[in-house]
């Protein structure tokens, strides 16, 4: 979400003209870390494939929202608070979100399941100790259906800061991906609003029917996308149940769950 990203870039960072550059950056960060067990061996690595299965309960429902931390300018380094508590507190503040959404409440937009990612000399104690923090303070709130969501990664090398790089270099670091079903609101509130009022003009319609698209397919598109936002509203009103496989059901752990 480049509107969110340049955000960050002006207000954190206090770059006063973001480029793409500066953008890719940031975004380069959160790959390095997703991609870290691929290149470095750890306690609790997360590979790619558990990404997918972990993050992702409902095929449609694979939309993430991605938050690092920290976000703190070269000036600063001496003065920010490095710890794995205010760490993860802050991956989990709209404002260090690389999606921009409307009015987010973390009581009400609830998460389906998420993966917070560490680098750098941190023990699991530590990590555990913090994700209850998190949840007994009301940070994150789970899906009723899924109250262990969380998944853990720890890789004890921490991420390479380059000269050209705009955030500053840290011995801890943290990303943070989720499913949450706030999400939805940005295809309503950003998505679907602007669509309607252009294509109520038919305006730009005449570039992609040039193209060989029917006129048909807009409806079809945006019907799919109201289907879609109305699929995340559902998760909201389930319920969990014991109808399959008893008390027993699920409780095959990972090591990286909480």
């Amino acid at each position: 979400d480049n509107e969110a990203i340049y955000g960050i870039c002006q207000k954190q960072l206090r770059i006063a003209k973001p480029d793409v550059d500066n953008l890719n950056k940031l975004i380069s960060k959160v790959i390095s870390t997703m991609t870290a067990s691929l290149r470095f061996s750890g306690e609790l690595n997360v590979d790619l494939n558990e990404f997918q299965t972990n993050l992702v309960p409902f095929h449609r429902l694979h939309f993430m929202t991605t938050g690092m931390s920290p976000i703190i300018p070269k000036v600063d380094v001496s003065t920010a608070s490095n710890d794995v508590q205010k760490i993860a507190d802050d991956c989990f503040k709209p404002a260090n979100w690389f999606v921009k959404y409307t009015e987010f409440d973390p009581a009400e937009d609830k998460y389906m399941a998420l993966s917070l990612n560490y680098r750098g000399d941190i023990k699991p104690i530590e990590v555990s100790a913090t994700v209850q923090w998190l949840k007994s303070n009301s940070k994150v709130a789970l899906v009723e259906w899924c109250p262990t969501g969380f998944k853990i990664g720890l890789n004890e090398v921490p991420a390479v800061t380059l000269e050209s790089d705009d955030i500053g270099a840290f011995s801890k670091n943290a990303i943070m991906i989720a499913n949450n079903t706030g999400i939805s609101r940005v295809f309503s509130k950003r998505i679907a609003q602007k669509y309607d009022l252009m294509y109520s003009q038919r305006a730009f319609v005449h570039w992609y029917v040039g193209e060989g698209m029917e006129e048909g397919e807009f409806a079809e598109a945006r019907e799919d996308l109201g289907f879609l936002e109305k699929d995340y509203l559902d998760v909201l009103s389930e319920q969990p149940t014991d109808d399959v496989g008893g008390d027993n059901a699920g409780d095959g752990d990972d090591a990286g769950d909480n």
